[in-house]
């Protein structure tokens, strides 16, 4: 049977792919205590960086909004293997955005929205969270966003 938060998921047309490998040297999560962190996600679907380029270039803020809610999702498949179930997430602690964008774009908070508002429809109040959200000139793949974050469980 499905649990709270699977059920949100449910309701909201969510269905969790398969976790991805890492691209380089480095572990999906680390459970340190209470805490896992999960390591930085890009946009992927169908096993390919499905958004690419630079946000305010070749991609407007709403698609980046977009790429970050899957990277969103991409977080939650690794943070269901960590935790075992995601119900025992107490609280989404803090969330990092990555946009790949150009010297003039200033509007990365708008993007990373996509991320933290889907954080809040899944968890509730429990999504609630820290959050950094910077510009950077390039991502791993040409992906036009990467998010990573830090979760407290039960």
């Amino acid at each position: 049977m499905a649990g709270q938060i699977e059920a949100k998921l449910i309701e909201l047309g969510i269905v969790l792919p398969a976790p991805t490998a890492p691209v380089a040297n480095y572990v999906p999560f680390v459970i340190a205590g209470d805490l896992v962190v999960i390591s930085g996600q890009l946009p992927m679907l169908d096993g390919k960086v499905a958004w690419t380029g630079k946000v305010g270039g070749t991609m407007s803020v709403e698609e980046a909004a977009k790429a970050c809610r899957q990277s969103f999702i991409n977080l939650l498949v690794h943070l269901k293997v960590a935790a075992g179930d995601l119900d025992r997430v107490v609280q989404v602690v803090r969330l990092g955005g990555f946009i790949a964008s150009g010297p003039d774009f200033t509007q990365h908070a708008v993007a990373m929205n996509g991320a933290s508002n889907l954080s809040v429809e899944v968890f509730g109040e429990r999504g609630r969270h820290a959050r950094t959200t910077i510009g950077v000139s390039s991502l791993p793949l040409d992906a036009a966003v990467e998010v990573e974050g830090m979760f407290r469980i039960a």
